[in-house]
């Protein structure tokens, strides 16, 4: 009975993060027009805080910081330089092609989990990455000098931060017992304490505290960043990293629809024959991480 459930909880899981994560970003850039960038990140981040720091409190664990340093760079990395510059991303950008961008993160995730992880690359995997990065060349256009390149390079480094993030927990948890809820917390807490500093810092213009920005930034700040980025993190400690990162497979797939029914995004042949080749890619790891897991049930 409880494999089976276990069977049901980790598709669940995906599916969750996928859905909740695609409309994310399709609601970050409604959120743009009521607030500036940076402070949408902060705000967004503290709100985050705030829940996690009551999650722990109802479930009566412990706000213990078990692994300082590794903690440190998780947070900085995962949170801090994430949020800022996938949100500076979407100021520029099409949410939908923004998330297509940072959701190569699986392929960047395969090739640090190598020499980092000791997860090697084999046969059909360099083909994925292949059609993966052929993708993101067409939607970045580097030849095209006339294209909007700033949200293009921010998105992407905002996918490397993310995959950097990602072999860093995992590695820590390798190493150390750690509790996930708290991880999550101590990550969050680091890494808004920055995010607010550059809210300060940064000249914009003021947040309009309207009924909907408030709604937007409450779902954001409960759902999406507090409660799936705990999701995120707990599904990775029960696979490998690089499979673990194609659980948000179908998170650009939700991003561009939205984008496209709520918003009108339109996309180019070039894009949109990135976007086929990315999926493509994605697709053809998920395949092989889905035989992977079938031979090892059979042995």
């Amino acid at each position: 009975m409880a494999t089976s459930r276990g069977r049901w909880l980790l598709p669940l899981g995906l599916f969750i993060l996928s859905v909740t994560w695609g409309y994310a970003w399709v609601l970050s850039k409604q959120a743009l027009s009521y607030a500036p960038p940076f402070a949408f990140a902060a705000e967004r981040s503290v709100g985050g805080v705030l829940a996690l720091l009551a999650a722990l409190k109802l479930t009566g664990r412990p706000l213990k910081l078990v692994a300082p340093g590794a903690t440190l760079a998780i947070g900085l990395i995962q949170i801090t330089c994430f949020m800022a510059l996938s949100t500076w991303a979407l100021v520029e950008g099409g949410p939908g092609k923004t998330a297509v961008l940072i959701f190569t993160m699986p392929i960047w995730t395969l090739l640090l989990a190598w020499p980092i992880l000791g997860e090697r690359i084999r046969g059909t995997q360099w083909l994925a990455a292949a059609s993966t990065f052929t993708g993101l060349l067409l939607i970045i256009e580097p030849w095209n000098m006339h294209t909007s390149l700033l949200s293009k390079f921010l998105g992407v480094v905002s996918a490397l931060c993310w995959a950097i993030g990602t072999v860093l927990v995992k590695r820590l948890r390798a190493r150390q017992q750690v509790d996930l809820l708290s991880l999550t917390t101590w990550q969050m807490l680091i890494g808004a304490v920055p995010l607010v500093l550059l809210a300060v810092a940064v000249p914009e213009r003021p947040t309009d505290w309207s009924a909907a920005y408030i709604g937007i930034l409450a779902f954001m700040s409960v759902i999406s960043t507090a409660f799936c980025w705990w999701l995120w993190i707990t599904l990775l400690d029960r696979v490998p990293a690089w499979e673990a990162s194609l659980s948000v497979l179908g998170t650009p797939v939700v991003a561009i629809v939205s984008a496209r029914l709520l918003m009108g995004e339109d996309f180019s042949f070039g894009e949109v024959m990135g976007m086929l080749l990315i999926g493509a890619g994605l697709a053809l790891l998920s395949l092989i991480g889905w035989a992977a897991s079938r031979r090892s049930q059979v042995n």
